[in-house]
Formats: structure tokens, C-alpha cells, sequence
């Protein structure tokens, strides 16, 4: 299929800007120039499911790595042990889990989150072979990153201020009946 054609194709991306593209937009851009098979297996990375595609394979191991670094750090910061919280992985990058690690020097909690999604976008770099950069891996890896984007989105000043909202006033009645 036409993978050269869809990634040359493709907006621009920015960690901090708008997403270009839904993600049923850029799915259906996928589903009209991948294969079947490559298209389904695009779509359950953006969805963080399983899939038995060799790169989304590769993807979900490096971001079990990530998120074992990123679950070791939270225990550690609270003094609890990460076994529970650890999945399988096959491969051991040092260099992407030290990276996660290191976001955790931050102390700012949404900087802190920006560095992380920041090393999670770097990674996604790492299933484009440098000679097809024009591949079927660019594709995945702009997956990869248009759900960081997406995700970074949706979270905005006034969902968050519902989250707080919503918490806060199921707190005041928790509270209230404690004291009545």
C-alpha cells in the first residue's frame, strides 16, 4: 500500500499544539492507504490494546519498560515496593527507562508529566528505521504520538477543573455526614 504517500502526507505534530487530526480522522487515513492488517494493528496501538502485529508488539514492550520505570519511581516517591505494579517485558532499554526516571527530578507534578510524554514521544522514534522514514513504522510512531497529543489536549484548565469540582464536593458531603 501507499505507506510513503500517507506520511509524507501527514500534519505536522507538536507535543504542546492542537492535534491535527481526530483520532477516527487519522484511522480512516490509515484504513484508506495501509493494509487491513496494518491499519487494525495502528488502531489498537492508539487504543492500547493488543495486538499481535510485530511493531505494535515492539511498542508495547518499550512502554512496559516505561511505565515499570515510571510505576518504580511513583513506589519509591511514596516508599512502597513496584513489584505489583510491574509488567512482563522482554527487552531492557536502559537509556529510555533512566529517561523516565530522571522526569521524576521534577517537582512540578505537570512539568513532571510533560517530561514524560516528552521521553514517550522520543521512544515512539525508535520504530522508524532511519533508512524508511517513509515506513509503515513512521506511521505507528505518528500514532504513538498523535495519542500523546490528543491526550494532552483533553486535558485542559476546565476538565480539570470539573475533576477538582467533582471531588471536592463529593468530599464536602463525605464530610457533612461524618459530622452529623
Amino acid at each position: 500500500m501507499a505507506a510513503d504517500y500517507l506520511v509524507s502526507s501527514l500534519q505536522p505534530l507538536s507535543l504542546d499544539g492542537p492535534p491535527p487530526y481526530t483520532a477516527e480522522q487519522f484511522l480512516g487515513l490509515c484504513r484508506s492507504q495501509l493494509s487491513a492488517k496494518d491499519a487494525e494493528a495502528v488502531a489498537s496501538v492508539m487504543a492500547d490494546a493488543p495486538s499481535a502485529h510485530p511493531l505494535a508488539a515492539i511498542w508495547r514492550d518499550l512502554d512496559a519498560q516505561l511505565r515499570n520505570a515510571i510505576a518504580a519511581e511513583r513506589a519509591r516517591l511514596r516508599g512502597q515496593d513496584a513489584a505489583r505494579w510491574r509488567r512482563s517485558v522482554d527487552g531492557c532499554s536502559l537509556f529510555w527507562a533512566n529517561r523516565a526516571a530522571g522526569a521524576f527530578q521534577e517537582k512540578d507534578p505537570a512539568r513532571r508529566e510533560r517530561l514524560l510524554d516528552q521521553v514517550r514521544w522520543d521512544a515512539a522514534a525508535e520504530l522508524v528505521p532511519p533508512a524508511a522514514p517513509l515506513s509503515t513504522a513512521a506511521v505507528f510512531a505518528y500514532a504513538i504520538r498523535l495519542s500523546i497529543v490528543l491526550r494532552r489536549a483533553a486535558r485542559d484548565v476546565a476538565a480539570g477543573n470539573d475533576v477538582f469540582n467533582r471531588l471536592t464536593a463529593a468530599s464536602k458531603i463525605e464530610f457533612k455526614e461524618s459530622h452529623t
